[in-house]
């Protein structure tokens, strides 16, 4: 079940300068930085309410952030969605049409367990999953 937006990932070159830039423009710190080496990304994690923004800086060139920021620049990367269930909602997602890129959910940042919908089934729109591990 869908409950919530959990999150907007944004693509950034520089974790620094942008945490600054959001710093500023919400009026509050980054509570949280982690680096999430199974994505080669680093990430820094705003409140705004019950919503989130993460910022995702790529560590390798060769990290789907690098390759996205090459293409696109920086800017919204995904949305993600807060869900109970996770494989449930996986398997009823798929069963409507919807194309995975993740099968089985996987270990992601903030304590989450993740998996992606693919941008072709989704009108272009990179959707995560997360819930709680």
């Amino acid at each position: 079940m869908i409950r919530k937006i959990e999150h907007l990932g944004i693509a950034v070159k520089s974790i620094a300068r942008s945490d600054d830039i959001i710093s500023k423009l919400l009026g509050s710190e980054a509570y949280k930085h982690e680096a999430v080496g199974s994505e080669n990304v680093l990430t820094s994690f705003f409140k705004l309410g019950e919503t989130k923004i993460e910022l995702l800086e790529a560590t390798s060139d060769d990290s789907a952030i690098a390759r996205f920021i090459e293409k696109r620049g920086e800017g919204i990367h995904h949305i993600a969605l807060d869900v109970v269930g996770i494989e449930e909602e996986l398997a009823r997602l798929k069963d409507l049409g919807f194309q995975l890129i993740h099968d089985k959910p996987k270990a992601g940042a903030d304590g989450k367990k993740i998996a992606f919908l693919h941008p072709k089934s989704t009108n272009g729109i990179l959707v995560e999953l997360c819930e709680d591990a």
